[in-house]
């Protein structure tokens, strides 16, 4: 098979989105068939809409056989409010009735992908295209344009689309995952591929035919994440005490402000802990933490992106991961920690209690939950029999049915599905 994947950031960018389409990419190359990727010139996801954020130069890029193309992506001229004043715009013109067609138009406003769109209709490259993937559906303005190619050439299109569901009996969030148009690109779909079966249950009420929908998730490999050294990470830094470790993100939704706050509590109480954010900052988180006393700030580690190893080696020095997220349709990391017998506590909220299983293999508590956050922190650094049990247990639960193994072999089943109907 050609199989095009449309992915809005790619690698080197540590999303989870990213990972996902390296490893079933990868896989496929290995397994002789050819894989292209179309993806923005974005590294930080606000350079979506925000200028001055990091981005990726190099327009062509080849790793492991997968062939990467990436296009700048524009945005309308103006300040970085206009990006969210148009998708709040939007929110509000999705509760009416026939709103889809200009949903669909003020979705590709900004950013926008002109050389993306030009390189689907012109290059010869995609001739022998099988079958289109995309993803992030909140991300529309690259699915829109690639679903509308597929259709006029009769190439069936997947989706993955990464919906966040916040937290229950709030539609805060996924009011911005589910507008019209979004349901429209999925039922146009020749499959949606979601991650739980709580996103699954809450597209069906949307609309979306279930016989659409395949549950799959993500998984890891257990051989390409070892190798941590936790001692260097803690000589590295100098740290001697409990490790609290975040990887992701640094955003409010994420739950990295709550986490912040939660650690201040255990500081007040004496708590030798230091936090350590592995991942991308917001410029909200940013602003934040630059606010903190000087005294907080010096108790944590904001390391941004890192190498793998240096990712591998803040794992094995953790003794809990915290990521109480309400934007999370599945929630990779806690696996990653799983595989070095780490702890996790989660928010209840988006896919993650279909991961989680609380009290088993890790905590849940409320999203915005400060105090209940704090508490389950100090628990599980305390309770060293407890937290050694549910790091085995999560491990467990990786193990049994969570890695690329075993989710690479249902996504290529998909693939070869919708290839085969193509055919007939």
């Amino acid at each position: 098979m050609h199989v095009l994947h449309i992915v809005q950031l790619y690698r080197p960018v540590p999303s989870g989105a990213a990972r996902y389409f390296v490893e079933v990419g990868e896989r496929l190359v290995r397994e002789g068939h050819r894989v292209t990727v179309l993806a923005t010139d974005a590294f930080d996801l606000e350079h979506l809409w925000r200028a001055g954020r990091r981005r990726i130069t190099e327009p062509y890029d080849e790793h492991n056989g997968v062939q990467v193309r990436r296009f700048p992506a524009q945005r309308l001229p103006g300040p970085p409010i206009v990006y969210p004043i148009i998708r709040r715009a939007m929110l509000e013109l999705a509760r009416v009735p026939g709103s889809a067609p200009l949903l669909r138009r003020l979705a590709t406003l900004t950013p926008r992908v002109p050389d993306m769109i030009r390189y689907l209709n012109e290059s010869p490259e995609l001739v022998d295209v099988d079958l289109v993937h995309t993803t992030n559906i909140t991300l529309d303005f690259a699915i829109l344009p690639a679903l509308e190619w597929a259709e006029r050439r009769g190439i069936p299109h997947i989706c993955t689309p990464f919906v966040h569901l916040g937290e229950p009996n709030n539609d805060r969030v996924r009011r911005y995952y589910s507008m019209r148009h979004h349901i429209d690109i999925l039922r146009r779909s020749a499959v949606v591929i979601t991650q739980t079966n709580l996103e699954r249950n809450f597209l069906r009420e949307a609309g979306v035919p279930d016989r659409l929908m395949r549950t799959i998730g993500v998984g890891v490999t257990p051989d390409e994440l070892a190798g941590g050294d936790g001692a260097r990470f803690r000589r590295e830094r100098g740290i001697d005490g409990p490790i609290v470790l975040t990887l992701g993100i640094a955003a409010f939704d994420k739950g990295a402000v709550h986490t912040v706050e939660a650690m201040r509590k255990l500081w007040a109480r004496g708590s030798a802990a230091t936090w350590v954010q592995v991942g991308p900052l917001m410029e909200h988180f940013e602003q934040f933490y630059r606010r903190l006393p000087a005294a907080d700030r010096a108790r944590t580690w904001l390391l941004g992106f890192v190498p793998n190893q240096t990712r591998h080696d803040a794992l094995a020095a953790a003794d809990v991961l915290v990521m109480p997220s309400r934007t999370d349709s599945f929630g990779i990391v806690y696996l990653e920690a799983w595989c070095y017998g780490v702890p996790v506590i989660g928010a209840q909220a988006g896919g993650v209690p279909e991961v989680i299983t609380h009290g088993i293999n890790g905590l849940l508590v409320p999203f915005g939950d400060v105090d209940g956050l704090a508490r389950d922190i100090d628990r599980l650094l305390t309770d060293h029999e407890l937290a050694q049990a549910m790091g085995a247990a999560g491990l467990n639960t990786v193990n049994r049915s969570m890695t690329w193994e075993h989710k690479y072999a249902q996504v290529r089943d998909v693939y070869i599905e919708v290839a085969a109907t193509r055919l007939r």
